[in-house]
């Protein structure tokens, strides 16, 4: 049985109602999930068809782990549970959005940071220079 329909109009892709997402040949669509109320960018991640229906279920976000191969919701051991405020498809449904609350210490990233995006790597005419934390 598949969870969310396949569309094969670009309109109806495009500019229709219906949530049809485009997995990846894997099964996979990448998922940002930013701060709710900052817009800070937390984390990238991805979901497959049960971790997005899970996650649209539930209101926590539900992801699919690509090293181990398994659904992941995430805080479930650090209690960073990340509560959807709300959820937005790209254009051509084959990227979300998510803007979330976290729970526990706020922290998003396996490091320990807030934040999977915490290195900072000049560009134009400081682009030789290191990355920075």
């Amino acid at each position: 049985m598949t969870i969310f329909p396949t569309l094969s109009s670009k309109a109806e892709i495009e500019e229709g109602t219906v949530l049809a997402p485009r997995f990846d040949r894997d099964g996979l669509v990448t998922c940002v999930a930013t701060e709710a109320t900052s817009g800070e960018v937390l984390m990238v991640a991805h979901m497959n068809a049960e971790s997005l229906r899970l996650s649209i279920e539930t209101g926590e976000a539900w992801y699919w782990s690509r090293s181990r191969k398994a659904l992941w919701r995430k805080g479930e051991t650090s209690g960073q549970i990340q509560t959807i405020v709300e959820m937005r498809l790209d254009c051509d449904q084959d990227a979300i959005w998510i803007k979330v609350r976290v729970g526990g210490d706020g922290g998003c990233c396996h490091t320990g940071r807030r934040s999977c995006f915490y290195r900072v790597k000049p560009v134009g005419a400081a682009a030789d220079g290191p990355l920075t934390f």
